[in-house]
């Protein structure tokens, strides 16, 4: 791997990277072909407490920050792996750490710290609204002490290799609020007792090994407990949660960006044509100089964001940021790397062609590269609102 500047993480570089070490290249790649979920491996890092990062020690989790969360996720990357698999852990626990009752925390966090539950999947976007979440339809309606739900949720990842969703759902309906942002909850949902009970899952098909679904909702019934915080607040309560997720997916996009880098470098440095190596070559140094260079600032605005995450300090431009340089850097470091590998960048076993597929999801996901240009240009810029 290319040196980077030592840092104060390098023991949790080390350590990620010697459990990554035990599932290589064809581990991922038999995962990949079968479009199977890496259990060995989640489970190895849940057992490790790698997926506890950000759970605090008196729940049985690490206590760390979102910096050290960031280096794990990066290290996954750029050891081969794909942190997609489970990068839900780390973030969706915020919205119930932050906003949970202290009985709350005490009944799931110790689970999940252990791995006895899994906290990968958050139910927010819906097929009509897309990333206009104040438009959602699903609905919740408060009946005793339960809540029905009914609605409808797509792309939603992991929910066939979870225990638990954190859903949004309206408990006032969009023309009876006075601030469109308001009348939305959050809800913990028991998966597998939904499953039989008012709540179908289909899978989605797609071009990434990513576990992904469209959720039916008909009378989901759920009990009032799992309402977390005040009812009416969640949108306000998942907005922390959207920031770690952008900032976490910058660093697997920064993982990735160097995982390519370290795979064309030493492939356009040994590969001869010509009778010169390709490397030698301005055209395929330069892009991928290019790519490096925008792969390191990258990497200072997903620092910049963590630090203001770990201080409870606003970071919803940085997080942004973050995310948008991160997924175009990984995205034309996989361009360089795939191009100057030839026809053999398409072949399975060089896996350039998987982490291609792979890296490329984050121009779209988990928000897309216009939405965040339209928030930097109103919130940051101050020009007048778009949409």
């Amino acid at each position: 791997m290319l040196k980077t500047a030592t840092d104060k993480y390098q023991d949790i570089r080390d350590a990620v990277r010697a459990l990554c070490a035990g599932f290589p290249a064809e581990y991922h790649r038999k995962i990949d072909a079968q479009r199977a979920y890496p259990e060995e491996f989640v489970d190895a890092l849940t057992q490790a407490g790698w997926l506890a990062a950000l759970i605090p020690q008196d729940y049985g989790g690490s206590g760390l920050g979102l910096t050290e969360a960031s280096v794990i996720m990066e290290e996954i990357n750029r050891s081969g792996g794909n942190a997609g698999a489970c990068h839900g852990q780390m973030y969706n626990m915020g919205t119930l750490l932050r906003h949970g009752s202290e009985a709350q925390k005490q009944h799931y966090l110790p689970k999940i710290a252990s791995g006895e539950w899994r906290l990968q999947s958050m139910g927010v976007t819906e097929p009509s609204s897309g990333t206009d979440t104040t438009k959602i339809k699903t609905s919740a309606v408060k009946k005793g002490d339960r809540y029905v739900i009914n609605g409808q949720k797509v792309w939603i990842s992991r929910v066939q290799h979870s225990d638990w969703m954190i859903l949004l759902a309206r408990t006032t309906p969009l023309a009876e609020v006075k601030k469109k942002t308001a009348g939305m909850s959050i809800f913990m949902v028991d998966l597998r007792q939904a499953e039989r009970s008012g709540m179908t899952v289909r899978p989605i098909a797609n071009m990434v090994n990513h576990e992904t679904n469209e959720l039916f909702f008909e009378n989901l019934e759920i009990p009032e407990e799992n309402l977390i915080g005040q009812e009416g607040e969640g949108f306000k309560y998942i907005l922390d949660g959207l920031n770690a997720e952008r900032t976490l997916i910058a660093a697997e996009c920064i993982g990735d960006g160097y995982w390519f880098i370290d795979r064309v470098t030493k492939y356009a440095s040994e590969r001869v044509v010509f009778g010169r190596p390709i490397g030698q070559n301005q055209g395929v140094q330069f892009p991928i100089a290019e790519s490096y260079i925008e792969i390191e600032a990258a990497n200072l605005m997903r620092f910049n964001a963590c630090e203001l995450f770990d201080a409870n300090q606003p970071c919803g431009a940085q997080a942004n940021m973050a995310k948008y340089l991160a997924a175009k850097a990984s995205w034309e470091a996989a361009n360089a790397c795939i191009q100057f590998h030839g026809g053999f960048g398409f072949a399975h076993e060089y896996d350039v062609e998987r982490k291609f597929r792979e890296t490329r999801l984050y121009q779209v996901a988990p928000i897309s590269t216009n939405l965040i240009l339209s928030y930097v240009a109103e919130h940051v810029l101050g020009l007048p609102r778009s949409f």
